[in-house]
């Protein structure tokens, strides 16, 4: 049976080693699940597989676009359905991993079809956001959709941009879009969750914050500030660089500690996220055992 594994589970908790392992063993590829590991020149920054790792096994969505590309989960899901497709045609496994939610619910799932947003609509939301704050955006929500607005995290400024982008774009409630009907697919989906005790995983992220400085990930930074405003550079690592620069940061020591508590903060909600999957079969990353016995005795 054409089988997806889903090796997932909170940043820094070990993936991608145990990821190259299982596919050398099925005889599978790997499909990145990562929202920013598809974009070239923030290797460091996002943790991205080295060129050892890369020639492994063969591997996709990895620095496949520029920084300066726009990419959205709904345009990833017909994306990576075409390569898992291919794949299948050559293993009766694939192996998808990473660590972004939307991303893994969008291939396992399927997103709604949501439409484009011009770029005059966008413009000026942005333009909102820019002159009046977060707390205006949320008001404007709260009118256009009040079922959106109760459910959709309200400190996440993107998220919130985007719902009201579309409620203007469309000439009604964002949430009439969503239909959260789970698509089916032509393949078996077997999700394989890798988690550690929460002080262990804390040290291992922020030992992994020391090793990308050492690597030169303020350097990375540094070469990649002018484009701070695209979206591939609004996450971990880059932004708190990108406030030291701006003046909003006394120090780089402090940098370091943010970069080191923003990781943290980020593996806690995507722990939050996964743990509502009930589909979800946990293993600490070292039961390696465990997990080859549980994808060998998957029924045929």
């Amino acid at each position: 049976m054409k089988t997806l594994i889903v090796l997932l589970g909170p940043t820094g908790v070990g993936k991608t080693d145990l990821s190259i392992r299982l596919a050398q063993r099925l005889g599978a590829s790997i499909v990145s699940a990562d929202s920013r590991q598809l974009y070239q020149g923030i290797e460091i920054g996002t943790a991205a597989p080295t060129a050892q790792q890369l020639a492994a096994v063969p591997h996709y969505f990895i620095g496949t676009h520029t920084l300066e590309q726009t990419y959205s989960a709904g345009q990833y899901e017909l994306d990576a359905l075409q390569v898992i497709d291919k794949l299948f045609a050559q293993s009766n496994y694939v192996v998808l991993t990473g660590g972004s939610m939307m991303y893994i619910d969008a291939v396992c799932n399927g997103m709604d079809d949501i439409p484009t947003v011009s770029d005059e609509v966008r413009a000026k939301v942005h333009h909102i956001y820019q002159t009046q704050g977060l707390a205006t955006l949320q008001e404007m929500l709260k009118e256009l959709d009040p079922n959106h607005y109760n459910k959709v995290d309200l400190c996440n400024y993107r998220r919130v941009m985007h719902a009201v982008e579309v409620c203007l774009e469309i000439g009604k409630p964002y949430s009439t879009l969503l239909s959260h009907t789970k698509k089916e697919r032509p393949f078996r989906i077997v999700k394989i969750g890798l988690n550690r005790p929460r002080p262990e995983l804390y040290e291992r992220i922020n030992q992994r914050v020391d090793i990308m400085i050492a690597d030169g990930l303020e350097e990375e930074a540094h070469r990649v500030y002018p484009y701070k405003h695209n979206n591939s550079l609004n996450t971990v690592g880059f932004k708190e660089w990108f406030d030291f620069w701006d003046g909003k940061t006394e120090s780089k020591e402090r940098v370091v500690e943010l970069i080191k508590q923003n990781s943290r903060h980020y593996a806690k909600r995507q722990l939050t996220w996964f743990n509502r999957d009930t589909t979800i079969t946990w293993f600490h990353p070292a039961d390696e055992a465990a997990i080859t016995a549980f994808i060998g005795n998957l029924p045929e």
